[in-house]
């Protein structure tokens, strides 16, 4: 039962990490996973793993970009820790939105959004939106094609986009790289600031989901810890190469092919939803 336990954790992990960066909705995938792939555990405590795995996903941002993200390193010039300090003020600007409406709205959006049919629907409506925009965006040049000229205002905006995800099956990443491109930003800018963007918001909603877990009297017991341990583990590793596939694969091409996926993803959502009905 243990073994089957690191097994379907590493699934979900490596799920959870392709998902999570790439803008198709890692809560989709997991809830279709979660039809198939059962822990045998609670379902507060499935409910907790399938956010705190984001963890593993976060480090792999930060890994990847520690030089950028870091205004102490040795190695910048004074100009260039300036830059990324503004960079990470423009973070915690986007992030306002989340925290003021997301933080009352998660339990509830939570309880009647996180189901079959408004996962599937809210799937198809950004598939669309993305080849629509992206569609648009062809005959528009990018206001924005670096960070720095990135302006706070525009952080601010991608803040708000970033509130559409909080109903599931949008899709973190996905919202806040629409966002970022129909305000203006290229398609870079708008990968990396979403990436940057989501340390803080994963790593709050992380901690957030560990404190109501432990406050509804559950505890971490060694087998459930070393399952949650392994599933981050493996996040962070295949976050790893999806964020380098994703970079790689936007250099030549568009997120039109990743609109498509959510249309069929979502098509078999509804699908399945009528059939187990």
């Amino acid at each position: 039962m243990f073994f089957a336990n690191i097994i379907k954790a590493v699934i979900l992990g490596i799920i959870e990490g392709i998902t999570e960066w790439l803008p198709i909705s890692s809560t989709g995938h997991l809830i279709l996973a979660d039809q198939f792939i059962k822990l045998d555990a609670s379902s507060s405590f499935m409910s907790m793993f399938n956010v705190v795995i984001q963890l593993g996903a976060i480090l792999a941002v930060v890994v990847l970009y520690f030089h950028k993200l870091n205004p102490f390193s040795p190695r910048k010039t004074t100009v260039e820790k300036k830059d990324t300090w503004t960079l990470w003020f423009k973070v915690i600007v986007a992030c306002i939105p989340a925290i003021i409406i997301g933080l009352p709205l998660d339990d509830w959006l939570e309880e009647h959004f996180h189901k079959f049919l408004p996962v599937a629907i809210v799937l198809i409506v950004y598939g669309i939106a993305f080849i629509l925009v992206e569609k648009r965006n062809k005959k528009q040049t990018p206001r924005w094609t670096t960070l720095n000229d990135f302006t706070y205002q525009a952080a601010l905006l991608v803040g708000l986009f970033q509130v559409l995800a909080l109903v599931p099956g949008t899709s973190r990443s996905g919202a806040t790289i629409l966002g970022a491109i129909l305000i203006g930003a290229s398609r870079f800018v708008a990968t990396e600031f979403s990436f940057f963007l989501g340390i803080p918001v994963m790593f709050g909603a992380s901690s957030l989901k560990i404190v109501k877990y432990l406050a509804e009297g559950n505890s971490f017991k060694m087998e459930e810890t070393v399952v949650l341990l392994i599933g981050t583990l493996v996040s962070f590793v295949v976050s790893i190469l999806a964020i380098k596939f994703l970079l790689s694969y936007l250099k030549k091409n568009d997120f039109t092919i990743f609109g498509w996926y959510r249309i069929i993803l979502g098509i078999i959502l509804i699908g399945y939803w009528f059939i187990a009905m």
